[in-house]
């Protein structure tokens, strides 16, 4: 079974369900999380309009970011409400209840906080209406940080630093997936506990921003944190040919080799819904059915059952636990 610290379901949900459509985890993508073996999950709340033709564009009604945090937000607590078989839980406690109960369990994360401004109060708020998880930013510079999209000079700014002292205030767990490399050590050196990056690959193997070079996993190590494995095809090698399940290994190996294998979990990050060419997983990993397929290839590299284990689902749970309760 595993645990995928970043899924963009929330989208699809949200982009239906103001189409008129209900019940659409059910309808669309229960199947494909029980065939892949998913037991539970991180829900993110994404909204940035700066990645290809979002749903967004066209509903200018929800024009900003808080705005479009809102309706999203109301979204999920409209299709949770109704979707029996997935249960909404805050505790590592309440998903191993909802697990022993026969149900998928979801935590709720904001993948970027544009829309709390400078007002790092906003935290407080997401942490009432349910996120147990954040980043700073998706891939844009806000009031709080930059993403991997800018400078990678920029640090956090003032507000981003009281907003990442709150997070850890209220036990939540501080995510750097999208933040930029400035931005990154200015984290690290706030932490007072673990810090997580949930769906993001080696720098090494393949040189992009959004991946994390060697000294950054082991600072996230040295904090007690985990680093998601990421599907996304650009983010898994440069060359399209090598773009595969077994190149996604790889990465695993490289962390487990740098970090320790206690610091190595999954964030998939499936997006197949948002449409292909630019969305595509990884060859072998086009959708959550297919899970099965880099564990495979974890125990050819060497993997033994246990160290895949904590791969596919103990280490988050571990910090989980740690942060969450």
């Amino acid at each position: 079974m595993y645990f995928d610290a970043h899924s963009d379901l929330l989208y699809d949900v949200t982009r239906r369900r103001l189409a008129g459509e209900d019940h659409v985890l059910e309808k669309y993508h229960l199947d494909r999380l029980r065939r892949g073996g998913v037991e539970g999950m991180v829900l993110a709340l994404w909204t940035g309009t700066g990645q290809g033709q979002t749903f967004w564009r066209n509903t200018p009604e929800f024009a900003d970011d808080a705005a479009r945090t809102a309706v999203m937000m109301d979204c999920a607590r409209a299709e949770l409400s109704q979707c029996q078989p997935v249960a909404l839980v805050h505790t590592v406690r309440e998903a191993e209840a909802a697990r022993e109960a026969g149900r998928l369990y979801a935590f709720l994360g904001v993948e970027g906080m544009a829309a709390i401004g400078a007002d790092a109060g906003g935290i407080d708020r997401y942490y009432a209406s349910g996120i147990r998880l954040g980043m700073l930013t998706w891939n844009e510079e806000n009031p709080l940080a930059t993403g991997a999209g800018g400078s990678a000079q920029n640090k956090l700014t003032a507000a981003g630093r009281a907003a990442v002292s709150r997070m850890q205030d209220l036990g939540m767990l501080v995510d750097v997936s999208h933040l930029n490399d400035g931005g990154f050590w200015d984290v690290i050196g706030l932490a007072r506990g673990p810090v997580i990056a949930s769906h993001s690959n080696c720098r090494s193997l393949c040189d992009v921003r959004r991946n994390l070079t060697d000294s950054q996993l082991r600072s996230i190590r040295d904090t007690g944190g985990v680093v998601g494995l990421n599907v996304y095809h650009g983010f898994v090698h440069a060359d399209p040919e090598k773009q595969t399940a077994e190149m996604l290994a790889r990465h695993a190996a490289h962390m487990a080799e740098v970090m320790g294998i206690e610091h190595v979990g999954c964030g998939f990050d499936f997006c197949e819904f948002m449409g292909p060419p630019d969305n595509n997983g990884a060859a072998g990993l086009e959708d959550a059915s297919q899970i099965g397929n880099l564990f495979y290839w974890l125990e050819k590299l060497g993997m033994t059952w246990r160290e895949r284990e904590l791969v596919a689902r103990e280490n988050f749970l571990r910090v989980f636990r740690q942060v969450l309760g």
